[in-house]
Order: C-alpha cells, then structure tokens, then sequence
C-alpha cells in the first residue's frame, strides 16, 4: 500500500516505512517480535470465537468499513492527544468535523465532543470504561507488553457490544487483523487514517506533544516514556509535518491519578 497525499515536499510514505518504524522500536527497547506475534494472535482468536458477540471479524469489517467511510469524507479530522484539555475541544469545530481519540485522551472528548473511535493498547484507565459504555468503537491494539492487560479487559467487557476493529504491529500478514504502521496510540491514529485513506491536510492535532507527559497518559516511568514519543514525533513528522503547529504552552501536568500502570 502507498500513502499519498501526504505532502509534496517529502514525497510518498510506504506503508513499509512505517511497519520498519517498528522494527526500529522492538530493537531500541529490546522487545520481541515474538511475543507481539503471540499477543496479537491470542487477541484475534479471543476475539473471532466470541460468535453473535459483536466481537467476531464480519462485525468487525463493518465496524472498519464505517470508521474509513466516516474519515474519508469528513471535512475536518481532530485527533486528540494525552496533552488536550477539555478546554482546547470547547470551541465552534466546523461542520463534518470527527475526533478520534488517542487511548486516554478519550477522557478529554466525553462530555465535549463524541469521538468517532479511539485507537488504544487498552492502558487508558476509567476513560475507557466510560468509551465502552458510551458505544464508541475501539481501535484495539496488541503487542507484546500487553496481553494481560487486553485478557483482563475482555473479562471486564465480557458481557458488552463492543463496536471493535483489531491491530498489530509484526511483520506477519493476520487476516481479521491489521497493521496500518506506528508505534504510540497518538501516532497510530494517524497511520490508520492515513492506511484508510484519509488525506491528513485535513487533520488537527489537539494535546500532541513530544516534550512532556499529558494528563491522560497511563502512569509510567517519564523518561521512558519520553523516549517513546520522540518515535512519535518521527512517525508524525513523515506523515503530517503541520503536526507541530498551534501548540499551546502548558506548564508540565499534574500527574493523573485515575490512570493504570502503562
């Protein structure tokens, strides 16, 4: 798949570049690609036995099918990162605009705007209880680190409707499952409107930033995870350059007491 549109002054991304990107990563923390195969595998076999469940992969096309539809003819894309306040959402957002939601920034939508989806590994705490409940469809996401934390949510949701599509980040071709490229939730939202299709000179980005910790992040060692969004930031920067544009300042957040443990 090529991604075009993305701008004439850096040319075409390969969805290959992206996927590389993540090799990169594996490699700089010492992560098996190994153990993101047998996440990513144990999520979709978890997922597709769930029959009548809205869980199992034809609902799952659907949901995918909806969310591609929904960006690709929005006038305006928000993705809203760990750094948003509620307040950079209060505005008059034009007509045909849609959110989408990195992981625990979910919590800075609700109540504000309703997000089209949210892209997560499942380590946005409460707020994604709230999503849930709320019937906001779920860009869920396995990898290596994660498994009991997806095992456990899928216990907690047992019972529920989830509106679900399923994404990996191996080198492995997983039917049911999907790997659009990037790393962290906040970039990969933007790999998958970009592998859906979408051109991101229609993009905002509220709450991304590369230098500080948002509120909505799960609990976690900073400077690790400062590492992490410098891959970030390189994804992003390939992809939609005006990134970076209108941030505001913030002093540094207080740390958010209703996350888990990343």
């Amino acid at each position: 798949m090529t991604l075009t549109g993305v701008g004439q002054s850096m040319g075409e991304v390969q969805l290959s570049d992206l996927v590389n990107v993540q090799n990169r990563v594996r490699e700089a923390f010492g992560w098996s690609h190994e153990a993101d195969v047998e996440s990513a595998k144990r999520l979709l076999v978890a997922c597709d036995k769930r029959i009548g469940s809205g869980w199992e992969r034809a609902q799952r096309d659907r949901v995918l099918d909806r969310l591609g539809l929904a960006l690709r003819n929005a006038d305006r894309i928000v993705f809203v990162g760990a750094d948003a306040a509620k307040e950079d959402l209060k505005q008059p957002w034009p007509e045909g605009t849609v959110f989408v939601a990195a992981d625990g920034a979910v919590g800075a939508c609700l109540g504000v705007v309703r997000p089209l989806c949210v892209v997560t590994d499942l380590d946005g705490g409460h707020h994604l209880e709230q999503a849930v409940k709320a019937g906001v469809p779920l860009v869920m996401h396995a990898h290596g680190d994660n498994r009991a934390t997806w095992e456990a949510c899928l216990r907690r949701w047992q019972n529920a409707s989830l509106s679900l599509v399923l994404t990996h980040q191996t080198n492995e071709q997983l039917e049911g499952m999907h790997n659009p490229g990037g790393f962290t939730d906040g970039d990969r939202a933007v790999c998958f409107a970009r592998w859906l299709g979408v051109s991101l000179d229609r993009a905002t980005f509220v709450g991304y930033a590369p230098d500080r910790v948002g509120p909505w992040s799960a609990v976690t060692e900073p400077g690790r995870k400062l590492k992490k969004l410098a891959w970030m930031a390189e994804i992003l920067d390939l992809l939609a350059p005006h990134w970076r544009d209108g941030r505001p300042e913030r002093n540094p957040p207080a740390t958010n007491g209703n996350q888990t443990q990343a």
